[in-house]
């Protein structure tokens, strides 16, 4: 019989495995809390003629993408005004949902990125998905519960291979 190898690169496909699944929830959970600070500005700018600025004061609107604290919304508007008229959310709940929402998602997307409390981290974030996933069911739309199951999934085998979780900063928890 081969005798295994009891070292930490014995399984290294595993590690990376987790690696790959850390990294991958974790900027999920960052791009979409960012998106929650996401607005418009608007602008004008020169028209040009020939690739020049035209001499007739033409001018043509703009929008781009801002990212500003005062943009936040942690509950798009229109999600907003369908959750509130639930009568399994209370305002109060969706109100402090709101505020907290962004936050959450970075802070549980950087901890799982730098390896911090990975299995809490986790934990908490597949909790978040299951918030969010109770949202979406009330409000029946089962396109997005059907994505927050995948990202269930994720966070349960990320938790199962969680032993061959290498590259962080605590590994206790």
């Amino acid at each position: 019989m081969a005798q295994q190898d009891s070292s930490p690169f014995s399984d290294i496909g595993l590690t990376l495995g987790m690696l790959l699944l850390r990294i991958w929830l974790s900027i999920r959970a960052i791009q979409t809390g960012l998106e929650k600070f996401a607005g418009s500005a608007a602008g004008t700018k020169s028209v040009t003629i020939d690739g020049a600025p035209n001499d007739y004061g033409l001018t043509e609107a703009t929008s781009s993408k801002v990212y500003a604290i005062s943009n936040y919304q942690g509950v798009p508007g229109p999600l907003y005004e369908k959750f509130s008229n639930e009568p399994l959310i209370p305002s109060w709940s969706l109100d402090i949902y709101n505020v907290v929402l962004g936050p959450s998602l970075l802070l549980l997307g950087f901890t799982l990125l730098l390896g911090i409390c990975t299995r809490a981290s986790l934990f908490a974030m597949g909790l978040l998905y299951t918030s969010l996933t109770f949202g979406l069911i009330l409000i029946k739309q089962d396109a997005g519960v059907a994505w927050l199951g995948i990202h269930i999934i994720m966070i349960v085998i990320a938790l199962v291979l969680a032993k061959y979780n290498r590259l962080v900063i605590t590994n206790k928890f």
